[in-house]
């Protein structure tokens, strides 16, 4: 091989390596779950961009979005898709995980008064203490009810979330006991 055809080839590799990280980059910037204001209803929907074609449309040229899941289809699958704007505009304010790591932030658990640290998706995720008193967990609330059941919850973390099951779900494994030295005060026991 002589030089020239080396430094074409590492040229050629270098141009698929950098089109490689710009379509990696635009994946993850759009991929799972949103929530925007529909522009139709002005209530909550929640949509799933086609990352890998914005993912494909970056790396040749311009990103283009476009919407590949929507709470309000099939019955209007074919609208303009004007909600595209505001993940376009803003993409991390839209993202479910933003939403949630956002609300979490600089709160404590409801049930104990434990202070959250920063949520992971690869950690316990925590949950929250409805209207109703009952916990549930995010992945049990559909997406595009979650601003409103933000406005209406407590945050819990995990551990308490899951004693709170198991009080729920096994009433007579549990015991209330009074406190070491506490007359009145009751702990919980499962």
């Amino acid at each position: 091989m002589t030089i020239t055809i080396v430094l074409i080839l590492a040229t050629a590799g270098v141009c698929v390596l950098s089109l490689l990280a710009i379509g990696v980059q635009a994946y993850r910037k759009f991929r799972g779950p949103m929530i925007i204001t529909c522009p139709e209803t002005h209530a909550p929907a929640a949509v799933a961009v086609d990352s890998m074609h914005a993912a494909m449309t970056a790396a040749v040229d311009a990103t283009e979005l476009r919407l590949k899941q929507c709470s309000r289809w099939p019955e209007r699958q074919d609208c303009g898709q004007e909600c595209l704007r505001q993940i376009e505009v803003a993409p991390q304010s839209c993202m479910v995980r933003t939403i949630l790591a956002d609300w979490y932030a600089d709160k404590s658990c409801a049930l104990c008064g434990r202070a959250f640290e920063p949520i992971h998706t690869w950690d316990h995720q925590p949950a929250m203490l409805g209207a109703d008193g009952r916990t549930l967990q995010c992945s049990d609330i559909a997406v595009e009810r979650l601003p409103q059941v933000l406005a209406t919850s407590r945050p819990v973390c995990w551990n308490c979330h899951i004693a709170e099951e198991f009080r729920r779900c096994n009433p007579d494994l549990v015991i209330d006991r009074p406190l070491h030295g506490e007359s009145g005060q009751h702990a919980r026991v499962g």
